[in-house]
């Protein structure tokens, strides 16, 4: 699997020039073209107070002018932010769709899809404060979503993988696979509830090490008793082993226009502060 295309999300939050660098060094890296993705907010839903601080009374046209100004503010500063790596083959794009259904449509033709950690509270950015986990569920492809804590890690030198044999863990693993053979070192982990032995068979350990090294990737396993919740365990561990990337499944479902994350996944996303590589 190559990462021949990759695609960045881009909003006007103050994280959005870091998640830029990242998204630059991994196409760099891996020779990917490199699409900035700007939605304009116009079908969000959220007007800044500040596109209808004026006297126009006409506020409908004042805040689509304002959001379409700002687009292309955000679309310029990513062109100069791209322009200091000109060995980066790279587009942007302005779409008026509501930003989750833009980074999922224009995610599926991508090879890996890049936003932030959601905001809560966050009144400058009209982005949809559940993006990362929608894209997740829908967009059919790798997600790497970068934490609100800046990234003092390298990005992909020491990579930790959530195992524990799911269908979604192994969509993940493969998704994973031109970031993994990039990595310094792997670590496959899984976790069981109490001390009592269990039958892990399940895992199938030997048999991903082995599929992991005929694609040129030598990791190792390792097994907790997690005395926490799954989600502060699988943090806990990353912080511990100077992790700069966790890689794992995406668990969730939409039940009548709800979006049910599942509990370890919910956590992730609200704690995190490692990016985390996740697929579903």
């Amino acid at each position: 699997m190559k990462l021949g295309t990759i695609l960045v999300h881009l909003d006007y939050s103050e994280h959005c020039a870091a998640r830029v660098g990242i998204a630059a060094t991994l196409a760099r890296q891996h020779g990917s073209h490199l699409i900035g993705l700007v939605p304009t907010g116009l079908y969000d839903g959220v007007i800044p107070a500040e596109a209808i601080a004026g006297k126009d009374t006409d506020f409908i046209a004042a805040s689509a002018d304002f959001l379409r100004v700002r687009a292309e503010g955000i679309a310029h500063t990513f062109r100069k932010l791209i322009e200091g790596a000109p060995s980066i083959s790279s587009e942007v794009r302005l779409v008026d769709q509501p930003s989750v259904d833009a980074v999922v449509l224009h995610g599926r033709t991508s090879d890996l899809v890049i936003v932030g950690q959601s905001q809560p509270g966050d009144t400058d950015t009209t982005t949809a404060r559940d993006l990362p986990e929608q894209v997740v569920l829908h967009a059919g492809r790798p997600v790497l979503v970068l934490p609100r804590a800046k990234c003092a890690r390298e990005l992909g030198k020491n990579v930790l993988v959530a195992w524990d044999g799911s269908r979604e863990a192994a969509i993940a693993l493969r998704d994973a696979l031109p970031l993994l053979s990039k990595a310094a070192s792997v670590a496959l982990v899984s976790w069981r509830a109490g001390a009592a032995p269990v039958d892990d068979s399940d895992l199938r350990i030997p048999q991903i090490l082995a599929w992991l090294r005929r694609h040129g990737i030598e990791a190792k396993a390792v097994q907790h008793v997690a005395s926490e919740g799954l989600a502060d365990a699988l943090l806990s561990h990353a912080a511990r082993e100077h992790a700069g990337l966790v890689v794992m499944g995406g668990y969730g479902h939409t039940r009548i226009r709800e979006l049910v994350l599942g509990s370890v996944t919910r956590g992730i996303f609200e704690r995190m502060d490692v990016p985390i590589l996740m697929a579903h």
